[in-house]
């Protein structure tokens, strides 16, 4: 097993007044070379957004994108036509394939929103662009780990053009999680959204991440109550 420790105090970080970010990968003018990506996994920004602002109408292309809401809403336009609100408990993928523009807002003109986008280097490149959101509050809970997002097309999950596994999870203290590898040769990168958990020796607190491969499953002891995000990635 390799294993690969993110702290949180070491995220790159971007605060322009209406947006204040905290970057894991390298984004922007923030430049790593160690923390360019972990696999597949390209960006990891944790954003907090002011009252009315956001992202203007800008463009990608090749990237599997995905939102997820910690707190607020956003609300989203693109051109493809789509328009939409997407709030916590909710979560949003766009695969940009051969080209699309879009623009994210705080739906609140009064309270922040704090939410994480994510890229993922694409599967295969050039696909037709597709976006779609799912909202998982009725099937989030305790001590269980629920799929977001599947390689496989399912009503259950979002699809997203990369076999990555996305799952979320809010553990009580002194609970211990088994999680096998769903892709083989994959790695895993355990975000910890809130609490306090430990890994083979590695303590990780709110915000702080752990990428580890070469393996085919791991087991998380939560020290305290805990919200985590993993990601099932390929290694590339």
């Amino acid at each position: 097993m390799k294993q690969i420790f993110y702290p949180a105090n070491e995220r790159g970080t971007n605060d322009i007044g209406w947006l204040k970010a905290k970057f894991s990968f390298s984004f922007g003018h923030y430049y790593d070379p160690e923390k360019v990506h972990f696999g597949a996994l390209r960006v990891l920004n944790d954003d907090i957004i002011a009252g009315g602002q956001g992202f203007g109408r800008h463009p990608h292309d090749n990237m599997e994108i995905i939102t997820i809401p910690l707190s607020g809403a956003l609300e989203h336009k693109d051109s493809m036509g789509n328009t939409g609100v997407i709030t916590a408990g909710e979560v949003q993928v766009m695969s940009a394939g051969t080209g699309i523009e879009h623009s994210e807002y705080n739906h609140s003109q009064t309270e922040p929103a704090n939410t994480l986008q994510i890229w993922l280097f694409p599967k295969e490149r050039d696909i037709a662009p597709r976006y779609d959101q799912k909202s998982f509050t009725s099937v989030l809970k305790p001590n269980w780990l629920t799929t977001l997002i599947s390689p496989v097309k399912s009503d259950d999950t979002l699809w997203i053009n990369q076999d990555a596994t996305f799952l979320m999870g809010d553990f009580e203290p002194q609970k211990q999680i088994n999680y096998e590898i769903k892709t083989p040769g994959n790695g895993v990168y355990i975000f910890v959204i809130e609490g306090s958990i430990k890994i083979n020796g590695q303590s990780l607190n709110k915000r702080d991440a752990l990428g580890v491969y070469d393996i085919s499953s791991i087991t998380i002891d939560t020290e305290a109550k805990s919200r985590l995000l993993i990601m099932d990635v390929p290694m590339l």
